[in-house]
């Protein structure tokens, strides 16, 4: 039996294989302390790693053992505190674990939770895995300079780090077999004509014949050996060329109600919602625009600190914010170029009869064009009249539009994955 130890040392990203089937082991429960700590941050910390704490119980490996055996008679009384599935922690015992508080003991013994830390990257693989943007599909190449190198079979020529072992040794084995395939014959005959010559009594034996048949095998065997064991025309490599990639064309708009009506609680659940939004689409998205509107009783296109950090308020016009939406779509991104696509977060207060507006442009001018439209209204009071005129344009648009509640932090974590969750195709 062969015995192979690995002494090579561990790269930067040692165990990476180990720590991936760890993940997807515990995904419950990482999943789980990813939208807690959705609830807990600031917005500024809103995309970094996160320690993830797994109960004892949980992490424990199962295993086999051997049972009592034979034949056994028990006869168990029943009780009054305890039905079936109940578990009975150990005397003396913390139940999930000997960490974290509790009385003083001088008896019993556990172990504490296992906490590890995930990093940023894979914090915002669980934050937003099975999300995507609905509705998204071709429309034309946004360019020339969209590439991917993909295999194209093998190469006689290329640099050592594309060399294909496999390939090369197989074409070094073929050479040698070509070109010694018949000095191996004859050397396999001459070597029986050997054997045979040898085989006869000495003093039938022709000594000069046995001396040729010696002298000829020798040479035959140094002619086979001086074939090199891999040339340079043996090396292979893997051919690698570009290929143009399609990639769709895609817009967001933001639209955030600034106005007076939304006080400074309201207003960072907002910016949480299009932060959670932004991530989402500069990691899942690379090629996809975002434009940042916000709106009080006039709209104005800002860019991404502006939108997030300004403190400017006033009234509320809705409309404001959707007229400049429809403009901005006509001027920079025609519906048969890109993907439109929308989210807008106000607390649904509206001037006078503006609602009624809003319900005009979006029928009219907006959902015609647009892949998919979210609304969020951040208010723990009863509707108002924005969102009784936004579900009758759900009504009209219902794979196209969406709407939802916020009322508090706990919300808005919940709310984004049910907006931008994949839809399964009926």
């Amino acid at each position: 039996m062969s015995y192979i130890i690995d002494r090579r040392l561990n790269g930067k990203k040692k165990s990476t294989v180990n720590r991936q089937r760890f993940l997807r082991r515990y995904k419950a429960h990482i999943k789980k302390a990813v939208g807690e700590a959705m609830n807990s941050r600031s917005i500024t910390d809103m995309e970094k790693g996160e320690r993830i704490s797994i109960p004892t119980r949980d992490i424990r490996e199962p295993v086999f053992s051997h049972g009592p055996g034979g034949r056994v008679e028990r006869v168990l009384p029943g009780n009054k505190e305890f039905v079936a599935g109940d578990r009975v922690p150990r005397q003396g015992q913390q139940e999930g674990g000997g960490g974290g508080g509790g009385n003083a003991s001088d008896s019993g013994e556990g172990m504490d939770d296992f906490v590890f830390q995930i990093s940023q990257e894979e914090f915002l693989d669980f934050m937003f895995e099975g999300l995507q943007l609905p509705n998204m599909i071709k429309r034309r190449l946004t360019g020339n300079d969209a590439f991917q190198v993909v295999r194209a079979g093998i190469s006689n020529e290329g640099t050592p780090g594309r060399l294909n072992v496999v390939r090369s040794l197989r074409a070094a084995n073929a050479r040698r077999i070509a070109l010694t395939s018949s000095k191996r014959r004859n050397l396999r005959e001459l070597e029986i004509e050997l054997a045979q010559e040898e085989a006869k009594d000495p003093a039938l034996r022709d000594q000069r014949k046995l001396e040729q048949l010696r002298g000829k095998i020798e040479e035959l065997r140094r002619r086979i050996d001086r074939v090199p064991y891999l040339d340079d025309f043996d090396l292979k490599y893997n051919l690698l060329v570009r290929q143009p990639r399609p990639r769709s064309r895609a817009v967001m708009f933001c639209l955030m109600d600034v106005s007076g009506s939304m006080n400074q609680a309201t207003k960072d659940m907002a910016k949480r919602f299009f932060l959670l939004l932004y991530l989402f689409l500069r990691r899942s998205y690379e090629y996809t625009e975002v434009v940042f509107i916000r709106h009080h009783t006039s709209a104005k296109e800002v860019d991404e600190e502006e939108f997030f950090y300004s403190r400017e308020t006033g009234g509320t016009i809705v409309s404001s914010a959707l007229k400049l939406m429809r403009r901005i779509m006509r001027e920079r991104y025609p519906a048969s170029e890109w993907n439109i696509y929308g989210a807008q977060a106000s607390d649904g207060d509206n001037w006078n009869d503006d609602s009624s507006t809003c319900h005009k442009i979006l029928i009219d001018d907006i959902m015609p064009y647009v892949q998919y439209y979210s609304y969020v209204e951040i208010t723990p009071r009863d509707h108002q009249a924005l969102w009784e005129e936004y579900e009758r344009v759900r009504e009209l648009f219902p794979n196209h539009f969406a709407m939802e509640q916020i009322v508090d932090v706990s919300d808005i974590y919940p709310v984004f994955r049910q907006l931008f969750s994949q839809k399964v195709p009926a």
